[in-house]
């Protein structure tokens, strides 16, 4: 006998007690187990947190683990690999039981997630999490992909994502990259090359 899955409220999903060590996203009421991440994508999130760390982002402001709410048919909740937070965005954080960036916080500068084999997992990134992050306001997204060995990045203008792709040795340009003053050039070789 197959048992329908219960679709979950946020206040659900926030009251969710894990008693296992999976993480989880929620997707449109849905938890969905996220599986544990590839080594290599371990590698690459840990890679691009310590470069945005040497290149003079505050500690403060780099989250692996935090989640964000953001808006779907129904309650969606994401967990991408590496977020940098605006200054407003920490200060609504610390009095937060918990770390999700709510509907009522300003978006993240940028979100960067790393693609997992399986077109499920492409679709996701490519397409649901695109216009979710769209939607909510995130300055810029990532999508680090080392299947296809590009990096795609989407940035806000008049409230639509402009893309760019960048390959190979090819230096990444973007708005974040541009606002610091940066000792070394990020190419797509030294992210993916982990």
């Amino acid at each position: 006998m197959v048992i329908a899955p219960q679709i979950m409220s946020l206040e659900d999903y926030f009251k969710y007690e894990n008693e296992t060590e999976n993480r989880y996203e929620l997707e449109n009421g849905e938890l969905l187990i996220t599986p544990p991440e590839s080594d290599l994508n371990l590698r690459i999130a840990s890679f691009l947190f310590a470069y945005f760390a040497i290149q003079g982002i505050s500690s403060d402001r780099l989250r692996i683990g935090t989640e964000i709410v953001v808006t779907g048919s129904k309650a969606t909740v994401r967990l991408p690999e590496l977020i940098i937070l605006s200054e407003e965005l920490v200060i609504a954080l610390k009095s937060a039981s918990r770390s999700t960036i709510t509907m009522d916080m300003p978006p993240p500068k940028l979100v960067v997630e790393v693609v997992s084999p399986g077109k499920k997992n492409r679709d996701r990134d490519y397409r649901y999490k695109r216009s979710q992050y769209q939607a909510r306001g995130i300055l810029e997204y990532w999508i680090v992909d080392p299947i296809e060995q590009k990096i795609t990045i989407f940035n806000l203008v008049e409230g639509l994502y402009k893309e760019k792709i960048f390959k190979e040795k090819e230096a990444i340009a973007s708005p974040i990259l541009s606002e610091l003053n940066l000792t070394s050039q990020l190419t797509v070789a030294k992210i993916l090359d982990q």
